[in-house]
């Protein structure tokens, strides 16, 4: 800019040009108010004339009085507005009304409204009640100590609901408007933020001389989850405070949401760290209870030409068909008339982790004996396995099902067989402190800390959605003590500036490093 826009004083109602100059002609100009893009309506008026760019704003009021910016290029520049009431010698006449309409917004004062003793000392004591009537004034500030008249408060929301916190501000004794702004752990601004998931407003109680300020997060994330803090500041004051969010997990009744929670973790072996795609296609027994007949869909599944596949995929929520495709191959195999069994065994179990399982099958011989088999070798009775003879029903019971039961298991009577296998799921892991947003200079030291619920957990570090390897140690250290972890860059360059997230089978968190 060869020419920058200053600081102007405008009267309330009155309207106020900015200019500014710019080098070269043709440039694209942004002028902002608050840090928010100005559009153009009946109230601002934005003109560009080669090197020559304005803004004006009508109809002035106290709302106006912010900070505003133009921007070129890389360049900003930042200037206020002034807002001044008009001069109150013009609504000297009017103190005998002052005096009458106190009296209604303020109760204790309501004895005093009689008409007699003004009329009784007509000048003499109706300057005295019109003095009175400005009292109460002092009594809305409740905040003794700083600029604060409500302070938001900590809130809890559910995933996907909306949650407002508002601030207030007494302008009595504040010479122009005060301006807030609103962070996310140390350092993050949310006004760069402001979008479909979040919204700011503002207004101005002209009576009460109250200022309200609100922020607004529409369909909440389990990642908004977090400290935040509220900023005000007006000339030389200024005042700060602290609340919390937490954000609760959607309750679901009935089906189980097993894409999200439930990995089969693994002994290595080439299937290790697939989708429960079996447990995927089978609803809870307690959703059988309450939804009626439930779809079989590998039954859907085994009867459908391959051509079909992807779109039955997509119908029932699967994400991974050539996981899905895998365990559909091994179980395309001819099913015979079962002599032996009247009941075989379902294709798929899910425990949680420390539980206990019940394997069933039906027998059609009452003396036949029946063999259990884990990953194709025979299970020998044990304090975890127990063997049971009821009727025709023969049942193998794996008590505190650990990781290592998760495995094909396999009932033979004689020459036939049943399979199925059983998928030990481990108890999400939540994140209980979260990581918090971070500022440095080129070259410091930054670690980046979480806790988490379980201790030996395993956690996943990522940077702009790229998942950080043990193979680039030599630029970031994780390290674990007990439930806490840290990611740590020793020398930060300005490329390592971003968004890092820690993810566990329970939930994630994300924090902004800014370098500079």
């Amino acid at each position: 800019f060869t020419k920058k826009p200053k600081t102007e004083v405008v009267l309330v109602g009155g309207a106020v040009t900015f200019e500014a100059e710019t080098e070269n002609p043709g440039l694209k100009v942004k002028w902002q108010r608050n840090n928010l893009d100005i559009t153009p309506d009946e109230k601002f008026l934005i003109n560009s004339d080669g090197k020559q760019h304005s803004l004006t704003i009508k109809n002035a009021s106290a709302e106006d009085e912010v900070v505003y910016a133009v921007i070129a290029g890389t360049s900003k520049v930042k200037f206020e507005l002034k807002v001044k009431e008009q001069e109150k010698s013009e609504e000297t006449p009017g103190p005998v009304q002052v005096a009458f309409e106190s009296p209604e917004t303020t109760g204790p004062s309501k004895p005093e409204t009689s008409a007699p003793p003004p009329a009784e000392n007509s000048g003499g004591e109706s300057k005295p009640t019109s003095l009175e009537a400005p009292a109460p004034q002092p009594e809305p500030p409740k905040d003794d100590i700083g600029l604060f008249l409500e302070r938001p408060q900590d809130g809890e929301v559910t995933v996907g609901e909306n949650i407002k916190f508002t601030a207030k501000v007494v302008g009595t004794n504040l010479l122009k408007k005060p301006v807030v702004k609103w962070f996310k752990g140390k350092w993050m601004d949310l006004t760069s933020k402001v979008g479909k998931h979040l919204q700011l407003h503002e207004s101005y109680d002209r009576n009460n001389k109250i200022y309200t300020f609100e922020i607004q997060i529409i369909k909440a994330k389990a990642t908004y989850a977090g400290g935040y803090r509220c900023e005000v500041s007006s000339k030389d004051k200024f005042d700060s405070c602290n609340f919390n969010l937490n954000v609760h997990e959607a309750s679901t009744s009935g089906d189980v949401d097993i894409r999200a929670a439930f990995r089969r973790t693994g002994d290595g072996t080439e299937e290790a760290g697939e989708l429960d795609f079996s447990a995927l296609l089978r609803k809870s027994n307690e959703a059988k209870q309450d939804a009626g007949p439930d779809v079989d869909v590998w039954d859907i599944l085994k009867k459908a030409p391959p051509s079909e596949y992807e779109k039955i995929a997509f119908q029932y929520g699967i994400t991974d068909l050539r996981g899905l495709l895998k365990r559909l191959k091994k179980m395309k195999k001819e099913e015979k008339k079962s002599e032996a069994f009247l009941k075989k065994l379902d294709p798929a179990y899910q425990v949680d982790k420390g539980q206990k399982m019940k394997l069933v099958v039906e027998v059609a011989n009452l003396d036949a004996e029946v063999k259990w088999l884990k990953n194709g070798q025979e299970i020998r009775v044990s304090g975890r396995y127990i063997f049971e003879s009821i009727g025709n029903k023969r049942i193998l019971t794996i008590n505190n099902c650990s990781l290592a039961d998760d495995a094909a298991y396999e009932c033979v009577i004689g020459e036939e067989k049943c399979f199925t296998e059983l998928f030990v799921r481990e108890p999400p892991v939540k994140i209980i402190h979260t990581l918090e947003d971070q500022m440095v200079m080129v070259g410091e030291r930054v670690e980046f800390e979480c806790e988490v619920s379980e201790e030996g957990a395993q956690v996943k570090w990522e940077k702009d959605g790229v998942e950080l390897t043990r193979e680039e140690t030599f630029k970031y250290r994780f390290k674990k003590d007990g439930k806490k972890h840290f990611l740590i860059i020793n020398e930060t360059t300005l490329e390592d500036g971003g968004n890092y997230k820690v993810k566990t089978n329970g939930g994630e968190s994300v924090a902004e490093l800014m370098v500079q």
